[in-house]
């Protein structure tokens, strides 16, 4: 059973709370302040918006927290860090890639996910390329990034044709290296994940072989060191929180969302406004659903060979809002 961080869960916590809240400011901020070192990836467009505007900055420093920014160029790398201490907090990560962290022996805490974006990844093909369906794949090469979402979209589309990993060529490629084999025709194929994926299609007029649609949910984790979680569940809480609330106003205000966000990751208001409308933005706690299907995609690496050692999942630490 997973073990859960419960914020201001006992009676003596409650006190602590609410004593810390009685003190003036300044002298709860006497002492210096605690760091959260949070990590990303351009693709995390909650935590941007919460970086952009400060949010997190002002919301944790009643609580002497000292925020600090680390970019990603994917999930993979992000967790890596999460492990080795280097930094406190993944902003989301596609689903497929905790278990990979977890084989490698990762502490890690789940901490939230965004609902279900089935259609926000996809399995690319240029305009102009004779490939209309997922068997014809077979024999060619195949560009993701390993351990992304995208790697499992692609082992599950693959499947349902019949095909495993083997009657490929996989291209193991960042998303910009990706793009650039993409759209030079070194690659057959490309599984990306938005805003990429809006951005290839708008600006290369790449065309979509099949989405997650019917095959996989796609999920995106927020993530923790299990240390950091134990330590400060009161940071993950005001984090949850306003995570939350980023969430409801991207849904309610796709354009000025869109208007923000394009200069921050260097797209057009268009391109990003099209990547929104098929994310779901919608921040939950860790339910049992997600869980199995951690367990579906570690046990499908695993079969794949792609992963060293079975994984159980459910031993993994939750953490929840109270």
């Amino acid at each position: 059973m997973s073990r859960r961080f419960h914020p201001a869960a006992t009676r003596r916590q409650l006190l602590g709370l609410g004593l810390a809240a009685a003190l003036p400011l300044a002298a709860r901020a006497a002492g210096p302040a605690d760091k959260l070192r949070i990590g990303f990836q351009k693709s995390s467009t909650l935590m941007i918006f919460l970086k952009s505007r400060g949010t997190l900055e002002k919301a944790l420093a009643p609580l002497n927290v000292a925020v600090s920014w680390h970019e990603f160029t994917s999930g993979l790398p992000l967790l890596e860090a999460l492990n080795i201490g280097a930094i406190d907090l993944s902003a989301d990560v596609a689903d497929a890639v905790p278990p990979f962290a977890l084989a490698a022996g990762a502490k890690l805490t789940y901490v939230a996910i965004e609902t279900p974006s089935p259609q926000a990844q996809a399995i690319v093909v240029r305009k102009d390329s004779p490939i209309t369906s997922v068997a014809q794949l077979k024999g060619q090469k195949i560009a993701f990034a390993k351990g992304a979402g995208a790697h499992f979209l692609l082992l599950e589309a693959l499947a349902a044709h019949g095909l495993g990993v083997r009657d490929i060529e996989p291209a193991y490629l960042s998303p910009a290296d990706g793009r650039a084999a993409f759209e030079g025709g070194n690659v057959a194929a490309w599984v990306i994940w938005d805003p990429f994926l809006s951005a290839v299609q708008r600006q290369a007029g790449a065309r979509i072989l099949l989405d997650g649609t019917r095959l996989f949910a796609y999920r995106r984790f927020y993530l923790a060191a299990t240390p950091y979680a134990q330590r400060r569940s009161d940071v993950l809480a005001t984090v949850y929180a306003e995570l939350q609330r980023a969430g409801e106003w991207i849904k309610q205000n796709p354009g000025p969302a869109a208007e923000w966000h394009a200069p921050v990751i260097g797209l057009d208001a268009a391109t990003v406004e099209a990547a929104n409308l098929r994310r779901s933005y919608r921040v939950q706690p860790v339910d049992g659903e997600a869980l199995a299907e951690q367990q579906r995609i570690a046990d499908a690496f695993v079969q794949a060979q792609i992963l060293p050692r079975k994984l159980v999942i459910a031993e993994s630490p939750v953490w929840r809002p109270a």
